[in-house]
């Protein structure tokens, strides 16, 4: 098997968010975007340590990592970018969740995009790709 046969070779690339509190992360990522839980490890207290969630089916995870998150420097190093149809709603519903809005939705380049930063301290950006 060989990765530049794509008939033989599948991937999936889910990026990892070390956050401050998973539960606290899980409960966001929930309410900001609707993810779903798709699976959890609990520490010794009941509360997630690690969370596997899924926006519309684009699957990511959350662990706790407070040496490891962005909140710990700042400012994180990576952008994460969420593609929806409509990228207004699920805007506007991270940030009532507790988003920090860095731009506006707005369209540019064919695109109808927005960013937030969580309060975890990833940067997302919302956007659809608009049609010709």
């Amino acid at each position: 098997m060989s990765a530049s046969d794509p008939e033989r070779f599948q991937a999936a690339i889910a990026p990892w968010l070390a956050v401050s509190d998973a539960r606290r992360a899980v409960e966001f990522y929930r309410a900001g975007f609707g993810a779903v839980e798709l699976y959890r490890l609990d520490g010794d207290d009941g509360r997630p340590v690690v969370a596997q969630l899924s926006v519309g089916g684009a699957v990511f995870w959350v662990q706790d990592d407070v040496d490891g998150s962005p909140e710990a420097e700042g400012a994180g190093s990576v952008r994460m970018i969420l593609s929806v149809e409509d990228p207004d709603p699920l805007f506007d519903q991270a940030v009532a969740a507790g988003a920090a809005v860095v731009a506006p939705v707005h369209e540019e380049h064919g695109w109808r995009t927005g960013r937030i930063t969580d309060p975890f301290g990833h940067d997302w950006e919302i956007g659809g790709q608009l049609t010709p």
